[in-house]
C-alpha cells in the first residue's frame, strides 16, 4: 500500500540504516572512537596509549632442596633442615617423655644427644613415614658398657599415625614419644623428600 513517494521514503530509510551499520562495522573500530573503539583501545592500545606488555611466563618450580645436615635443638623443640650452611626449613617437634639429658639405656624415654646419621627409612610403620637415626653411636655404646646397661635403639624421626592425614599441629604441648623425634605429617612428608639416607643429624641439648 501507499503511493510512490511513501515507498521511496521507506527505501531511503533502509539505505540509511544499512549505511550506518556498515560504518559502525568498518569505521568505528578502525578509528578507535565510540563505545567499540574505546573497548578495542583498552584491549590492544592506541597511538597515544600503548598496548599492555604481556606478563612473562612464570619460572618452572625449583627442584626440591636436599638437606646436607639436620639439626635438632631439644630445648627449643625445633628441627632444622640445612643446605650449605643455610637453614631452609624449620619444624616444631616433640621428644621423648623424659626430654632432659641424653639417652642412656633402653626404656628411659629420652631422646639421644650427639652426632648421628639417617641410616635407613621406612614406610612400614604405624606412623606416616619414619627415618631411622643411627643411635647408639660409639660414645653411647661406651657409656652403656660402663653403666652395665642396654643402650636401646629404634630411634626415629617420624610423623603422626597415618590416619591423621596431612596434618601439622601448630605446636606440641607435651613430649610423648619413647625417645623419638615426632613431627606432623605434612612435616614428615617434606623431611622425607629432603633428607636422603646418609644425611648427618646433630641432636643438641
Amino acid at each position: 500500500m501507499g503511493g510512490p513517494n511513501i515507498r521511496a521514503h521507506r527505501r531511503n530509510a533502509r539505505a540509511v540504516v544499512i549505511a550506518v551499520a556498515i560504518l559502525a562495522l568498518t569505521g568505528g573500530c578502525q578509528g578507535g572512537r565510540g563505545l567499540y573503539g574505546g573497548m578495542f583501545a583498552r584491549l590492544f592500545g592506541s597511538p597515544t596509549r600503548p598496548a599492555p606488555v604481556a606478563a612473562p611466563l612464570p619460572d618452572p618450580p625449583a627442584a626440591p632442596r636436599r638437606a646436607d645436615l639436620v639439626v635438632v635443638f631439644k630445648s627449643q623443640r625445633r628441627l632444622e633442615l640445612v643446605h650449605d650452611g643455610q637453614v631452609f626449613e624449620t619444624f616444631p617437634i616433640a621428644l621423648g617423655s623424659h626430654p632432659i639429658g641424653p639417652k642412656e639405656e633402653q626404656g628411659d624415654d629420652r631422646t639421644p644427644e650427639g652426632r648421628y646419621f639417617i641410616d635407613w627409612r621406612s614406610v612400614d610403620t604405624r606412623y606416616a613415614l619414619e627415618l631411622h637415626i643411627s643411635y647408639p653411636n660409639a660414645d653411647d655404646l661406651a657409656r652403656a658398657k660402663a653403666m652395665h646397661v642396654n643402650p636401646g635403639g629404634d630411634i626415629f624421626i617420624h610423623g603422626l599415625p597415618a590416619n591423621y592425614g596431612l596434618y601439622n599441629p601448630p605446636r606440641w604441648y607435651r613430649d610423648w614419644t619413647e625417645g623419638c623425634i615426632a613431627v606432623g605429617n605434612l612435616a614428615i612428608d617434606k623431611i622425607w623428600s629432603a633428607v636422603p639416607v646418609g644425611t648427618p643429624i646433630d641432636i643438641v641439648p
